[in-house]
């Protein structure tokens, strides 16, 4: 009696190529739009605990300048 030898292939499909790489790409992009808006985060986090002793400046055009006299007093 002959038996029917059935050899599949173990080479991966190109659409399953194709479709993990287009995951991979998804993935990396999100990865980097992640990493942007950290670092803004961080970069406005920042500006906004400076505190400035002088400040020189050659141009400044202002719209509404609003000025708060106040004493800081700190024992």
């Amino acid at each position: 009696m002959a038996r029917d030898v059935i050899i599949r292939s173990r080479a991966v499909p190109a659409v399953s190529l194709g479709a993990m790489a287009l995951g991979a790409f998804a993935i990396g992009a999100a990865a980097v739009g992640v990493f942007a808006i950290g670092r803004l985060a961080i970069g406005q986090l920042a500006i906004r605990k400076a505190r400035i002793g002088a400040l020189e400046v050659d141009l400044l055009t202002v719209r509404r300048l609003r000025v708060l006299e106040t004493e800081n007093r700190k024992g």
